[in-house]
């Protein structure tokens, strides 16, 4: 029995067996092929550096030494990553993809999975920080660096299991009646529980959010009914809600085409032609990695002005002098900002780190 099934498998077998039996060889065209090359490098180009900035700017400014912070950071390590693993597919598809072994393929798309997952995953420990923090009325959640830590660990480990189970045996090289067309050695069913373990992420930081959304409305309109509530006071709410919008519309854009598209191929969609939206929906999934930092980060003045102290200081000094002149701008009060409160509200928050109501 063990022998017969051996013997169906087909782990000697190069990718291209698999792109034949699925009949997905990849039918982009030169032209196409190479725009998507284009566009993709310049996608990463801005992910490695735009992500290295933020990770920088939160190791060298002491201003951003909380949690919410520490997973933004995490986050950007994520879609650094993301940008890595895009480099690495964009040139090794269309006619090299037949050209791979079996495990050369498990590690493309697994450091891919892991990559996405990872900052998918960010995105809803993000939310759950700003839920604690907002729903206590605080400027900064009471979370430990050890729970930080904690949370960063978990993050890791659970993406790094999604983007190896493939490899580690749920497949369909032993099974080739389920195998995915978009994926030729992916098992559909794999392929159903990635797409809505992620719809179901998606669906519990919708709920996340319109919770915040609703608690900060009813909040903003009980301070604004006091005439002594100060203006910051008022405004850092809206600005969340208005941030948490941003976050939620990238979202939806980006990574739902994708997620319907993987479930209909795993239900075995026999009129999908998933040949012409493959490259598409990956460049939308990637194009939330250039969003992130611009929406968590580039928003904060003051996360800009530690950027540019930041290129300022390149080669000029030592690393603590330049992590000294990347600390030493003081915050204004009239600083706009989504993600960080203004500073007169922190100068009236407790020892808590809660505000005044």
């Amino acid at each position: 029995m063990a022998q017969n099934n051996s013997s169906s498998c087909h782990f000697d077998k190069s990718m291209e067996f698999f792109y034949n039996k699925s009949n997905q060889r990849s039918d982009l065209s030169y032209n196409v092929l190479t725009m998507v090359q284009v566009v993709g490098s310049i996608f990463c180009i801005f992910i490695l550096v735009a992500n290295c900035m933020v990770i920088a700017a939160v190791i060298t400014n002491k201003r951003f030494h909380f949690p919410f912070y520490y997973l933004l950071a995490n986050l950007a390590a994520s879609d650094f990553l993301a940008g890595i693993a895009y480099v690495y597919l964009m040139f090794n598809a269309g006619d090299v993809s037949p050209t791979l072994t079996i495990r050369e393929y498990f590690f493309r798309q697994g450091l891919l999975d892991v990559s996405l997952s990872a900052s998918l995953a960010n995105l809803l420990v993000i939310a759950l920080e700003r839920y604690i923090s907002v729903m206590n009325w605080k400027v900064h959640s009471n979370l430990t660096k050890r729970r930080v830590t904690l949370l960063i660990f978990l993050v890791w480990s659970i993406s790094i299991l999604m983007g190896a189970v493939p490899s580690l045996g749920w497949n369909c090289i032993c099974d080739l009646d389920n195998c995915s067309r978009m994926a030729p050695i992916f098992s559909r069913s794999y392929l159903i529980f990635w797409s809505v373990s992620n719809l179901v992420i998606f669906a519990a930081m919708v709920a996340i959010y319109t919770r915040i959304y609703i608690y900060v409305k009813k909040k903003t309109v009980m301070l604004m009914s006091h005439t002594t509530s100060s203006i910051n006071r008022r405004r850092t709410p809206i600005k969340l809600i208005k941030t948490v919008m941003v976050v939620l519309g990238a979202f939806v854009i980006c990574w739902t085409p994708g997620l319907v598209v993987m479930l209909l191929d795993g239900m075995n969609c026999e009129k999908c032609d998933f040949k012409r939206v493959k490259s598409l929906i990956l460049l939308l999934a990637v194009a939330n990695s250039v969003m992130n930092p611009c929406i968590y980060s580039y928003k904060d003045r003051e996360m800009w002005a530690t950027f540019k102290n930041l290129v300022r200081c390149i080669g000029n000094g030592t690393r603590q002098q330049r992590s000294l002149r990347a600390n030493a701008r003081p915050l204004n009060s009239g600083q706009d900002t989504n993600t960080s409160p203004p500073p007169s509200e922190e100068m009236r928050s407790d020892d808590n780190g809660s505000l005044d109501s």
